[in-house]
């Protein structure tokens, strides 16, 4: 079996910083996916980017946590934060609240509905979802989140739970550790639902970077492509450039994006042997 590699940055459409950076690594032949965030700031001009470049596989990163919405706030309470306008700012109170049982999966749906909307709008293909701080773990999620990929038809969904051997490499801290351990502790349950049990829904063998998220430094890049198993795998990275655009927006992702982009440049010889390709290609490799 070969080993086969998804590239994927995500944040696409959060400032044009990153998107240039998700162009200079694409042309460069290293990145192959993106996720686009549909109410990012610099959405208009990620859409400019992905239709000049068709080869960049680009997806729909659902956020459902810190920003605007796009549904009217009234029709979804549920997601809501303190100032019943923007989603919650935490990941930490999104999971809270879902744990709780005080989210509602129609908003979640709906939410997400009108996300892929505007990135259909906009004349693009949507290979697959994944969501803004992997909250699509969680199986209130995650279910209502198939759903809409079913009804638009779209194939494939990020596998969110990081594989045992990257974890050990992420260099995330006993933190970060303790708390991907715990989430994967829900990794049956995503594999239990019933999209991905039948395949109807493709996904990969699993995901690494998630821990080195903030770290992904050229060393700790070199030793995760070094250990990959034979499989098909989605690294995930958030590369950028920490200029103003960035310093406008909230995220503790600043200087590390930088760190990233010149990781991932530096990568090539790495990617030897490896076939790289986006979740749009999963479908024709299920035929196979």
């Amino acid at each position: 079996m070969p080993t086969r590699l998804i590239i994927n940055a995500d944040d696409f459409g959060l400032t044009r910083g990153i998107n240039r950076s998700i162009l200079e690594l694409h042309q460069a032949g290293v990145l192959t996916s993106a996720t686009l965030m549909a109410n990012g700031p610099a959405f208009d001009d990620a859409v400019a980017i992905a239709h000049a470049n068709p080869s960049l596989g680009v997806g729909c990163h659902v956020v459902l946590t810190d920003g605007i919405p796009l549904s009217p706030p009234p029709s979804i309470p549920t997601l809501l934060g303190p100032d019943g306008k923007s989603f919650r700012p935490t990941l930490s109170s999104f999971l809270s609240a879902a744990l709780r049982g005080k989210i509602n999966s129609d908003e979640i749906a709906r939410e997400a509905q009108a996300q892929i909307q505007r990135i259909h709008q906009a004349g693009l293909p949507v290979t697959h979802l994944d969501t803004h701080k992997h909250t699509h773990m969680l199986p209130s999620v995650a279910r209502p989140l198939l759903n809409v990929a079913e009804k638009n038809g779209i194939g494939a969904v990020r596998n969110p739970f990081e594989e045992p051997w990257s974890l050990a490499l992420g260099k995330g801290g006993w933190i970060r550790g303790l708390q991907v351990r715990l989430l994967h502790s829900l990794r049956k349950r995503f594999e239990a639902l019933p999209q991905i049990r039948s395949g109807s829904i493709l996904t990969t063998n699993g995901t690494i970077g998630i821990s080195a998220t903030g770290r992904l430094d050229a060393s700790t890049l070199r030793a995760m492509l070094d250990a990959m198993p034979e499989g098909l795998w989605e690294l995930v990275c958030h590369p950028g450039y920490n200029d103003r655009d960035l310093d406008a927006v909230t995220t503790r992702l600043r200087a590390t994006r930088e760190v990233e982009r010149t990781a991932l440049l530096e990568s090539s010889l790495h990617l030897s042997g490896l076939e790289l390709i986006h979740y749009g290609k999963l479908k024709t490799l299920d035929a196979e």
